[in-house]
């Protein structure tokens, strides 16, 4: 076989259908953000980024980065290896009790992503109970696909934010067989938010587990920023919290959040955790005072939640194709891959403003659009700029303004 050929056939499929991705040589400026440096051909220019997933700019904390410093002065750079081998550090100790805390559970467990800790828990819970079915929605992240797919349990797919078709489902298996059911909060592409109590109602009327992925939530939703379930009064109702420290926290890493045994289980069982060098000190001690900083923040969310709101507002004024959303995610609807990268492209080289292309297989095709995520720190100035530039270049590609 010719195996590089077959390489570049493949990658000249995506340039064809306009899904070849290309990531921009960016360096986030402490303090500066949402500005950062642009490094191409040599030369450095500044851009203003409107896409980044740290929400709430907490990746740029004077404390946060404080206590990174503080701790990479104790410990050094590296956590030693996995926690079964080197041990646990302390920080990663005082981190869980932290998240174990804001979500009102007995226990937490860290991983080094969010992904790796949807895909650990998932394949260990499915794998392990016996006989189990797994109920997920339509629309839920790839994470939570791979970790049920390596579960290797039966699958269930119902309608997104369905509750009524996942009765359906759930009332035609086996009643006494173990169920999982696994959905999100916010669903970060399209910016909706799932109806927590009648899912959860579901659940319980079937004895089943309930797996939530609060990833896009955690930090900016409820009144200590726990996520969605804490703002709509369900959380004590939900079996497992998955959250991120990566996106509303600004620094890296994942964690899952249960009872005590269920957590035990996990790191007793779960292969992505046992195998996986565990999160460097200093990454766990920023994150420590980013969850710690953010629960008493709430400013911080009104602040947040106000931003999209004017954002919205503004695009709507202007014509331009914003997509339904209830979130502080602003999608933008195009339509077409190659058209998506034209404005991306445009937003960058003409604009200085910075809006990666979302293409499948992040979003069905049909559906490509440009993501935008409004921070406390995006100020109305960087709004109209943003503004007028997206209606020049709508006009120019000619794009349909019809969401």
């Amino acid at each position: 076989m010719d195996y590089e050929g077959f390489f570049e056939e493949r990658l000249d499929a995506l340039h064809q259908e306009g899904n070849y991705r290309t990531f921009a040589d960016l360096a986030r400026r402490r303090g500066g953000y949402p500005v950062a440096a642009h490094h191409e051909g040599g030369q450095v220019s500044e851009v203003l980024v409107w896409c980044s997933n740290d929400y709430l700019g907490q990746g740029q904390n004077p404390d946060v980065i404080a206590a990174m410093h503080k701790a990479l002065d104790e410990c050094g750079a590296g956590a030693g290896g996995t926690r079964n081998i080197s041990g646990t550090n302390h920080y990663h100790v005082l981190l869980e009790q932290e998240l174990a805390s804001l979500h009102q559970r007995d226990a937490a467990l860290l991983f080094t992503s969010g992904y790796v800790a949807n895909v650990t828990a998932l394949s260990t819970l499915g794998m392990g109970l016996p006989g189990c079915l797994i109920y997920s929605d339509a629309l839920n992240h790839n994470s939570m696909i791979e970790g049920i797919r390596h579960s290797r349990a039966n699958k269930r797919v119902f309608a997104h934010n369905d509750p009524e078709d996942l009765d359906r489902l759930m009332s035609a298996d086996d009643p006494d067989a173990p169920k999982m059911v696994v959905f999100e909060s916010v669903y970060s592409m399209d910016g909706d938010i799932a109806p927590l109590d009648e899912i959860l109602s579901v659940c319980e009327k079937h004895n089943a587990i309930s797996y939530l992925d609060e990833v896009h939530a955690v930090g900016m939703y409820g009144e200590t920023g726990a996520g969605v379930a804490e703002r709509d009064g369900v959380m004590d109702r939900v079996t497992v919290m998955q959250g991120t420290l990566a996106k509303g926290f600004g620094v890296v890493g994942g964690y899952i959040a249960a009872s005590t045994a269920l957590v035990d289980y996990i790191r007793s069982y779960g292969n992505g955790f046992i195998f996986t060098t565990s999160l460097p000190p200093a990454v766990a001690a920023g994150a420590l005072t980013s969850v710690r900083n953010v629960r008493n923040s709430p400013e911080l969310r009104e602040r947040h939640q106000e931003r999209a709101a004017t954002l919205k507002a503004k695009l709507h004024r202007a014509g331009l194709p914003v997509m339904p959303s209830v979130s502080h995610i602003v999608p933008i609807l195009v339509g077409d891959a190659s058209l998506c990268k034209d404005a991306s492209d445009a937003l960058m080289t003409r604009f200085g403003i910075y809006v990666q292309p979302i293409n499948y297989p992040t979003v069905a095709r049909g559906t490509e659009r440009l993501r935008l995520t409004p921070t406390p720190l995006h100020t109305d100035e960087m709004m109209d700029r943003l503004v007028d530039a997206l209606t020049q270049i709508w006009a120019d590609l000619a794009l349909d303004k019809a969401a």
